[in-house]
């Protein structure tokens, strides 16, 4: 089969790929407890001839292919606490839980990719191993566990592929880079403790809010005078919760934020200044002042050599015209675990209706990605696959 072939057979079976992303999108399930989706992914692909088996808890793997070389092709599988507004036929069954991430695409997606590939076998030259991951949207991160149960060591791919579906591009097309493309992502908890009293009567307590001020301002100063300018980096405060009067000074105050870097060396020495510093700022107004950090996900660093097969393939498949770079965002992705133990390829796959210039984005209870994109989605998986195994 040649490569371009794919995206024909892919096409030809859209109705199939499209019933599968409806069922994923009307059932979601949140991280970690995709148990229908998982039995559900299970059942399709049993019924393509594989023997698939449950990884990570309610996650799946399976392996199509003979031989001693493989590689790795990954969906994510779960969805966002979010109640859908999008008013589709097939909206989410499940009250406040819905595919706003685009994990029904990537899921039905990877199952078109497996029949494609099934019905190819016999030109396989080794095993694709499929990957339908729990947890991507919820730290620890679903690919730290698959890996943490030795499915990389036991089938020793070369390489892995996964995609996101991307609303700020056009369907039809693939945006890719190699390098860092998203960023790590930590968790920042910040517990101000100082003493409560009347508000006209200042002098009697410790101001847990005017410390919070500026320390918030403090904060944003340290991690612009300590990053090299080069390199992109940020934290941001994202809630602030204390007081319940207007004539009360409270005793706490509670901050939350992430910390987001392309240097995992950069970031990590900033744990600890962090820490530190917060600590010394809120003395200064008898505050006292508990840290706590919470690691996420790595940088997602995509290998060149695994991009670059990405790209030709791409271009067989679609055309050069198709295919752009892809501007490295300040997102994460769990993906970045894999990409941390073999070498890696993830890219952006258009999902807005071309004849739209704006869509909801990802996250958003309206987003509705355009259909269309799943045949492609699926032929670039099983023709990377293919490809790689053959070179």
């Amino acid at each position: 089969m040649n490569l371009s072939d794919f995206y024909t057979e892919a096409q030809q079976r859209f109705e199939w790929i499209r019933s599968h992303r409806r069922w994923l999108h009307a059932h979601p399930e949140l991280s970690f407890n995709e148990y229908n989706t998982r039995d559900y992914i299970m059942s399709v692909l049993e019924k393509l001839g594989l023997q698939p088996r449950v990884v990570a808890r309610t996650g799946v793997t399976a392996t199509i292919g003979s031989g001693t070389r493989c590689v790795a092709l990954r969906a994510d599988i779960d969805a966002l606490p979010i109640e859908e507004q999008t008013g589709l036929p097939f909206a989410s069954t499940n009250k406040g839980v819905m595919h706003a991430c685009g994990h029904d695409f990537h899921t039905a997606m990877l199952l078109g990719a497996a029949a494609l590939l099934c019905e190819a076998a016999d030109q396989l030259n080794g095993r694709v191993l499929l990957i339908f991951q729990p947890g991507e949207e919820k730290s620890p991160g679903g690919a730290s566990l698959v890996i943490a149960e030795g499915i990389l060591q036991e089938f020793r791919p070369e390489a892995i592929f996964g995609q996101h579906v991307y609303p700020e591009a056009p369907t039809g097309t693939v945006q890719i880079a190699a390098g860092p493309i998203m960023a790590s992502a930590d968790e920042l908890y910040w517990t101000l403790r100082g003493k409560g009293t009347h508000a006209a009567q200042p002098h009697r307590g410790a101001n847990p809010i005017r410390a919070a001020a500026e320390l918030i301002i403090h904060l944003d100063g340290v991690v612009q005078q300590s990053r090299n300018p080069l390199h992109p980096a940020l934290l941001t405060i994202t809630a602030i919760q204390g007081g319940t009067a207007t004539n009360i000074i409270p005793h706490v105050v509670q901050l939350k934020g992430t910390l987001r870097s392309f240097n995992d060396q950069w970031r990590r020495s900033m744990w600890n200044r962090i820490i530190a510093q917060s600590k010394v700022l809120c003395a200064l107004y008898d505050v006292e002042c508990n840290v706590d950090i919470v690691e996420g996900y790595p940088p997602l660093i995509c290998d060149s050599g695994a991009t670059s097969h990405v790209e030709e393939v791409a271009k067989r498949v679609i055309g050069s015209q198709n295919i752009y770079p892809f501007e490295p965002k300040l997102w994460a992705e769990d993906f970045a675990f894999y990409a941390q133990q073999i070498p890696a390829a993830f890219w952006m796959l258009g999902c807005r209706p071309p004849e739209r210039e704006h869509m909801p984005g990802l996250h958003s209870p309206h987003f509705t990605p355009d259909e269309a994109a799943l045949p492609l989605g699926s032929a670039l998986l099983a023709a990377a696959a293919m490809a790689w195994l053959s070179s």
